[in-house]
């Protein structure tokens, strides 16, 4: 089992800055990549970024060049930058570890609001 517990997550102003941050705890070990998602109100949960055992590093469109997604592994935390936010960020934003064998854990989520 691994668990992930997000943090970071508040209210600001557009073209404001919030850092979230995802520790992992558990079994470690088997997880291949960790990422965040999203839930905007009235839409679906959508994926936002991601990043891979090796380092890669991956971002939906609309978050490109604002945010970064980086990990510490001494501390087992991935941490989600988010610069220059815009009320359409607002929503719940979630911590997933992806692991072996097609097993997939979540967070409970963060609350992100961005006043205009």
């Amino acid at each position: 089992q691994v668990q992930l517990v997000e943090s970071g997550g508040g209210l600001v102003q557009a073209g404001g800055s919030l850092r979230l941050s995802c520790v992992a705890s558990g079994s470690v070990s088997t997880i291949n990549a960790m990422g965040w998602h999203r839930q905007i109100p009235g839409k679906q949960r959508a994926w936002v970024a991601g990043i891979g055992s090796g380092g890669s590093t991956s971002y939906v469109d609309s978050v490109k060049g604002r945010f970064t997604i980086s990990r510490d592994n001494a501390k087992n935390t991935v941490y989600l930058q988010m610069n220059s936010l815009k009320p359409e960020d607002t929503g719940v934003y979630f911590c997933n570890a992806n692991a072996g064998s097609m097993q997939a854990y979540w967070g409970q989520g963060t609350q992100v609001t961005v006043s205009s």
